[in-house]
């Protein structure tokens, strides 16, 4: 760590941070990640590509119709448009930065098909590689760039604020060292919340701490009920899961049980095309009645397998299928957080010199469900966003020294217990299908946990957890990626995004629990 860092902090190395500390230069920036830039969070795993209007007979409108429709109607179109329109240059940005997408013989593009959407826009490498291909194009560029200073292995722990005025964040280096890092601008980008649960697609950097970072601080947080469970992670004990990438659906892949039935279009007629959350859902109903769930791309697929989803390809194999000739063993696994720390337009927090980007943030694009392969559009288009709002900006004159306060010995093991309990819990009460009994004891469960842990990395995934299930419990009904059992149906009262700040949550945590 050097004396002192740039005016602007970025926390996290996924895609949004990185592709927004590039939109920032010439203007010094440094990005804090707990591991290096490039494979650091969920962009790196992302398989299917970005979505874009970039085939003729496609257009931004068609694509935020598609995102509204999927959000389970309490998308912002506006922002969803917004989006939409910007996709195409953010494209063309990491394209000119050196991202290789697969193109047609004529140059353009040859973007891919995924579920829910009504054309062909998704802009990918080599089938299943577009997050890797991606990060290591601006893992490459980032270091090229002298104005982004680079500090892996330091996690964000606390947020400092002066007032409602964020100036700083707190950091634990992975030898046990914290600091106290000042900053004028403060950006989030920290990812999503997957290792909340037991079966996860996310890497284990997923905690949610930048939701309960930014909670704690007092920011509002927004939509924290929606966790999207990808219906098709491969199945075969891994942490965190593998993916089996939706484009292999779109390209014709079935989903059976054991006797080979195509289950899914009993419980919707686009089948393994419906929506995530309907998918997931039947995925889970299949399992749990002791019929299995199997994708199935022999047919489809075949032998093309290992060239055209290279990464599923070699998941399989590592654990003995063969997807050529066999079906892949799945199961729904918590995949993306549609909530997060409530942004506007530009990604700016409710707390006056705090930004969010990326999954972190919940900017009301994704309503109740997220469009596939919108997440890393999301993250190019506010992470452009946020660096033209910050290059704006007038930044506070600040002492920049960073403090360094103490050694922290490392956690006990009592606290990855808790961690572990704390996983199970969520998967079983806060999971694919939820209920009152469940999210009740969830929440008493989640207030005892938080007694028996002083260590403040899992008092974040805690934090995270509760604002979580309070949402889930506050609202009464079932509306994508949330489904209850007590309230099955969607309720029109409940038409809106949600809003709740920690004391909020604390609350409803409290009244359940006498």
């Amino acid at each position: 760590m050097p004396d002192k860092l740039p005016p602007i902090l970025i926390v996290g190395g996924g895609l949004a941070g990185v592709f927004c500390a590039l939109k920032l230069a010439p203007r010094p920036v440094a990005i804090l990640a707990p591991t290096p830039v490039g494979a650091s969070g969920s962009s790196y795993w992302a398989q299917g590509g970005i979505a874009a209007a970039v085939e003729e007979g496609d257009a931004a409108e068609r694509h935020a119709d598609d995102t509204v429709a999927a959000g389970g109607g309490i998308v912002d179109r506006e922002i969803a448009l917004g989006m939409a329109s910007e996709a195409r240059d953010r494209v063309e940005d990491l394209a000119a930065w050196g991202a290789p997408f697969d193109r047609k013989t004529n140059g353009h593009f040859a973007p891919s098909q995924e579920a829910a959407h009504s054309h062909r826009r998704i802009v990918r490498v080599m089938g299943d590689t577009a997050g890797r291909a991606i990060m290591e194009t601006l893992e490459k560029r980032v270091k090229d760039t002298p104005s982004i200073t680079v500090v892996d292995g330091y996690s964000a722990q606390q947020i400092l604020t002066r007032g409602r005025r964020v100036v700083g964040v707190r950091a634990r280096h992975a030898s046990g060292r914290i600091c106290d890092i000042p900053c004028a601008a403060l950006i989030l980008a920290t990812g999503g919340v997957g290792h909340l649960y037991r079966v996860t697609t996310n890497p284990v950097e997923a905690r949610g701490v930048g939701v309960a970072m930014a909670a704690r601080a007092g920011a509002i947080i927004a939509d924290a009920e929606f966790v999207q469970f990808h219906p098709t992670a491969i199945d075969i004990n891994a942490d965190p899961a593998p993916l089996a990438t939706e484009a292999l659906r779109g390209e014709g892949a079935i989903i059976v049980d054991r006797a080979g039935k195509r289950f899914l279009l009993d419980v919707n007629p686009a089948g393994e095309l419906g929506p995530r959350d309907v998918v997931a859902r039947g995925v889970f109903a299949s399992i749990k009645a002791g019929r299995g769930a199997f994708l199935d791309a022999r047919a489809a697929v075949g032998e093309e397998f290992p060239h055209r989803f290279p990464t599923v390809y070699a998941s399989c194999k590592s654990a003995g299928v063969d997807p050529v000739t066999q079906l892949i063993p799945i199961a729904p696994a918590a995949h993306y957080h549609m909530g997060g720390v409530w942004t506007d337009a530009r990604g700016r927090t409710s707390l006056s010199g705090l930004w969010a980007i990326g999954e972190v943030a919940s900017t009301g694009v994704h309503g109740a469900n997220r469009l596939a392969s919108n997440s890393l559009l999301e993250a190019v288009v506010f992470g452009a966003r946020a660096a033209a709002d910050i290059a704006g900006a007038e930044l506070s004159e600040i002492d920049l020294r960073i403090a360094s306060e103490r050694m922290e010995p490392p956690a006990h093991e009592r606290d990855f217990a808790v961690v572990e309990e704390l996983r199970d819990l969520m998967s079983a009460n806060v999971g694919v299908i939820r209920d009152a009994a469940g999210l009740t004891g969830a929440l008493k469960a989640i207030r005892r946990l938080a007694a028996r842990t002083n260590d403040i990395e899992v008092s974040n995934m805690l934090t995270t957890s509760l604002l979580i299930a309070a949402s889930a419990l506050a609202r009464r009904e079932s509306r994508g990626a949330q489904f209850r059992s007590d309230f099955p149906k969607e309720d029109p009262a409940f038409a809106r995004r949600s809003q709740m700040t920690l004391a909020d949550a604390l609350r409803i945590a409290d009244e359940v629990g006498l």
